[in-house]
């Protein structure tokens, strides 16, 4: 495959690739241009000089191209979907689901984009005011880039792209270099359904050359980005050289936590959710198990049982499980974890053993407050790392001792108790009787502390894709 950009699909200019491999059996799949600076910056000028004209669309006519494009998604979905999971790894069962998103995602942001009405003040509601009426309006920032990463492509597409172009923002796309195969075949439908050139542009490469050019170019308005904490602080940095927006959803080490009067067979079901979906590559996967000292060992028992329920296997083969991590490199970084929390004087108590890009289902005992894991450490695979605790209120200690607040969750049948643990929580999303792995579209989306800063959802992403002016009628019943 290659980069659109000005409307053309083109290879680098120095013709370096990136090659593009399945993780699960190490097969070449295609190559993507792994662009230069120079490159990048051609398609953001092309698409600054076009946004203007798009902008100038109505908003039916951007939505029916929206609706158009998830028309084309939903008619090429199984293709898409075995893509996903061949560059991905991920089972195709949830690269299906992935996929089908879409048609939940993009319908909800257009119809959310046509009852952005904005905000009257009448004339006589502030001292002075009389004879004057307010009201706002949004418009566009300008060109909106929007950098994905490889652990849900599709998913996270929906709340930077569709939104962006709806708003009348050009958007340049940067996906993760490692699987970036699905989101191009969504550029070429999305220029199929109408977007015209330059409007919508993929570019590839690595992130300390495209990705920093991106954030770092002032004729970029806004830099929307999902990944980890320290592209995170980058990309902020960049972009308040020339006072762009910025939207970051970066990392999590999220809390679970079980009392003793929790649903135990709840607690196990939303723990296979919440941690081994996705083979645990999830930025707001629960990753740090509270449990109470009374119920551990029947949690850690039942757990053990659960997993060996569980296939592992070729992500293609419609009856696994649990896939692969995205890489070999990533499954080895993981295994470096588990090792390193053991040195440390955790037990492992089930798996740890690593083939390729395959990593066990693995857990964690005896992991005590001050290691790393039970911190500031996120271990980004299928990892259950379980923290005994007796009170609730040292619970709740542990869970905000970490630089990460993006989701956390309880289990309890005490919904007093829930309620308070939940305004105690330092984290942007807190679930009660399920695992913190939950975002639906609709809702506002994004963490505290070192876990981003702004909101993704439909209730949110228009407002911070655009800008708010107000329109002063002055003296208007004078």
């Amino acid at each position: 495959m290659k980069s659109l950009i000005k409307g053309q699909w083109l290879d680098s200019s120095n013709n370096e690739v990136i090659k593009v491999y399945n993780p699960a059996t190490t097969e070449l799949i295609d190559t993507v241009p792994s662009l230069t600076k120079e490159d990048v910056e051609q398609a953001i000028e092309y698409a600054y000089s076009v946004q203007k004209s798009w902008e100038e669309k109505s908003v039916l006519s951007r939505c029916e191209i929206m609706a158009k494009f998830a028309l084309l998604v939903k008619e090429n979905a199984e293709d898409l979907a075995q893509l996903l999971s061949k560059e991905t790894g991920k089972p195709i069962k949830e690269a299906r689901n992935e996929i089908a998103n879409i048609q939940i995602g993009v319908p909800a942001y257009i119809e959310k984009v046509k009852h952005e009405y904005g905000n009257l003040i009448y004339r006589g509601t502030e001292a002075g005011q009389e004879n004057t009426i307010q009201y706002t309006i949004q418009q566009p920032l300008g060109v909106v880039a929007a950098i994905i990463p490889f652990n849900f492509p599709s998913d996270i597409f929906i709340n930077k792209i569709p939104p962006a172009l709806l708003m009348g923002n050009a958007v340049i796309l940067k996906p993760a270099s490692v699987n970036p195969l699905t989101l191009t075949r969504y550029i070429e439908l999305l220029e199929q359904a109408g977007v015209p050139a330059g409007v919508i542009n993929v570019v590839h490469g690595s992130g300390s050359v495209v990705g920093r050019t991106l954030t770092s170019h002032p004729k970029v308005a806004m830099v929307t980005l999902t990944g980890s904490t320290a592209a995170g602080i980058d990309a902020a940095k960049n972009c308040a050289e020339h006072c762009a927006h910025s939207s970051l959803e970066l990392g999590g080490n999220d809390a679970f936590i079980l009392c003793e009067d929790g649903d135990m067979n709840l607690a196990i079901e939303e723990t296979v959710w919440g941690r081994l979906y996705n083979t645990g590559q999830v930025c707001c996967a629960s990753k740090r198990f509270l449990i109470h000292n009374s119920v551990k060992q029947e949690y850690i028992n039942k757990m053990i049982e659960k997993i060996n329920s569980l296939k592992v296997g070729h992500p293609q083969d419609e009856s696994t499980d649990i896939g692969c991590l995205v890489s070999e490199e990533a499954a080895i970084e993981v295994e470096r974890q588990v090792q390193e929390a053991i040195s440390e004087g955790a037990t492992l108590v089930f798996g740890g053993r690593r083939n390729g890009a395959f990593f066990e289902p693995t857990i964690l005992d005896n992991v005590t407050p001050n290691m790393k894991v039970a911190k500031d450490e996120e271990i980004f695979g299928p990892v259950i790392s379980i923290i005994g605790f007796d009170d609730l209120e040292e619970a709740i200690k542990i869970a905000n001792q970490s630089i990460y607040g993006l989701s956390g969750s309880i289990i309890t049948k005490d919904i007093s108790k829930a309620i308070k643990v939940s305004e105690k929580m330092e984290c942007g999303g807190f679930v009660i009787n399920g695992a913190s792995f939950f975002r639906s579209f609709e809702q506002p989306f994004g963490g505290w502390k070192y876990s981003g800063i702004g909101n993704e959802g439909i209730m949110t992403t228009l407002k911070e894709m655009s800008r708010t002016k107000t329109v002063i009628l002055k003296n208007i019943t004078k």
